[in-house]
């Protein structure tokens, strides 16, 4: 019922033509290739030295220094400490933040500074958790990288954490809180797709760096990185500088296609729909190319079932990855429904509804005698199947954020820091992220295991 509800709301403000009622009425605009903004208006503040965010960033890798880069670019903002286990990325670490922040090897020395407010949390996955549950003890706000979690045993522990020392926690799906997925759960919610059907999820890609075979330094040594400290909880192997630097390439410590990749779309689709996940996987694919020692597919295929709620009907997803796409490379996540389709971006939604062929043509109608056909014809215009307002609620429309947009990774730092000066709250808790990152690890569990793999959605466990 909220759901034929919605579809009505959103054909009714279609009809009105009063833009003040929301976007839904510029849908049906006469072009067919409408373009219309997106647009969010920032509040600005401006914050003394005295009372900055202090940020403490461990794991000065790419994703570290990427976060931590955007981190800065929302006033009241710097970074006071950085740690990692290779003394070259503390180097550089004090090269982009200034000499006078702190640097070490320990994770603890950082956490117990009292001039470290947020830890950013972007190390191999195998880590997330217990760093994101140590610091939270210790008083700080988190900001964890995704997946949230390696296993999806270990999630609980971080939402008890959270709960438990009331410290915020944003896990790090980037696109969260985008222009594109504001827009996309608004016009969903307003009915503009009906009934959800199928999301089509792809990521291709073309190239070395894209299939994480990262750069080795020539100064990786047993010396300059601490191996040993790395492991972890994982089984214990001679130092080798590849599982090191490109560690999402192994089980061991990363979660592969899936965890890297898988998230982000599971996040998005969960919010803008309302969802709290599948209940079902089933994966495939396999090494097809890059085979320099990784024991994780570059090639993954998998298919998930969504249950009906009061947000959705049952619907199918499918994902696919592809790290050698002859194609050159590409990516899209597109919710398909019975009404129409959205191609969901970080800065932009495009949403095409066409009309519903319900009269038969020539194809089946050959079959049949010249005057039989024109029976067959009148019965179906006296049902009148095709009204003329289906017909001119069609088209295609895209809102795009301009130029200046400060980017998703922008927003969804800015969402943390103003839920810690008490301004809102985080748009992805541990809770959220825990269904992102489980939803996303069922891939490898069916994978691995060569069989479909249930989910309890709500209670974010493998039945």
């Amino acid at each position: 019922m909220k759901k034929n509800a919605s579809r009505r709301l959103f054909l009714k403000k279609a009809t009105l033509g009063s833009a003040a009622l929301s976007s839904a009425p510029m849908v049906f605009a006469s072009s067919k290739d409408e373009m219309l903004p997106l647009y969010r208006p920032y509040a600005e503040f401006s914050y003394s030295a005295n009372d900055h965010i202090n940020i403490g960033v461990i794991g000065v890798g790419i994703q570290g220094i990427f976060d931590a880069r955007d981190a800065l670019t929302v006033n009241g903002t710097k970074v006071t400490a950085a740690c990692d286990l290779y003394t070259g990325r503390l180097d550089r670490a004090k090269e982009l933040w200034g000499e006078a922040i702190f640097t070490t090897r320990d994770y603890r020395e950082l956490l117990e500074r009292k001039d470290v407010d947020v830890v950013i949390v972007a190390t191999p996955d195998h880590w997330h958790k217990k760093i994101t549950v140590d610091a939270l003890n210790k008083g700080k706000h988190v900001y964890c990288e995704k997946p949230m979690v390696q296993k999806w045993e270990e999630g609980q522990a971080i939402i008890d954490a959270q709960q438990k020392t009331g410290k915020l926690c944003q896990i790090g799906s980037q696109a969260m809180a985008s222009l594109g997925n504001e827009k996309a759960k608004q016009l969903y919610e307003e009915g503009a797709i009906g009934d959800i059907v199928m999301l089509d999820f792809y990521n291709d890609r073309y190239s070395a760096e894209g299939a994480w075979q990262y750069p080795i330094p020539p100064d990786a040594s047993k010396k300059t990185v601490d191996f040993d400290t790395f492991l972890g909880n994982a089984r214990k192997v001679p130092f080798e500088p590849k599982r090191f630097f490109r560690w999402r390439n192994y089980r061991d410590y990363g979660t592969g296609v899936a965890g890297d990749l898988f998230v982000h779309a599971f996040s998005t689709l969960n919010h803008v729909i309302s969802s709290h996940g599948p209940n079902r996987a089933l994966a495939t694919g396999g090494l097809r190319y890059w085979k320099d020692g990784r024991d994780v597919p570059d090639v993954s295929i998998t298919l998930y079932d969504y249950p009906e709620t009061d947000t959705h009907a049952a619907f199918n997803a499918a994902f696919r990855i592809n790290f050698i796409a002859g194609s050159g490379g590409g990516g899209g996540f597109k919710l398909v429904g019975t009404e129409g389709e959205m191609e969901v971006g970080q800065n932009s939604v495009t949403l095409k509804r066409s009309k519903l062929g319900l009269v038969p043509g020539g194809y089946s109608l050959t079959a049949f005698t010249e005057e039989m056909q024109e029976k067959i014809k009148q019965s179906y215009a006296d049902q009148n199947l095709e009204k003329r307002s289906s017909a001119l609620s069609t088209g295609t429309t895209t809102w795009k954020a301009p130029s200046d947009y400060k980017g998703a990774r922008h927003d969804h730092f800015f969402n943390l820091f103003q839920a810690i000066r008490g301004r809102g709250k985080v748009v992805q808790d541990p809770t959220f992220g825990l269904r992102a990152a489980g939803a996303a690890l069922l891939a490898n569990e069916s994978y691995y295991s060569k069989e479909p793999v249930n989910w309890d959605p709500t209670k974010m466990k493998i039945i």
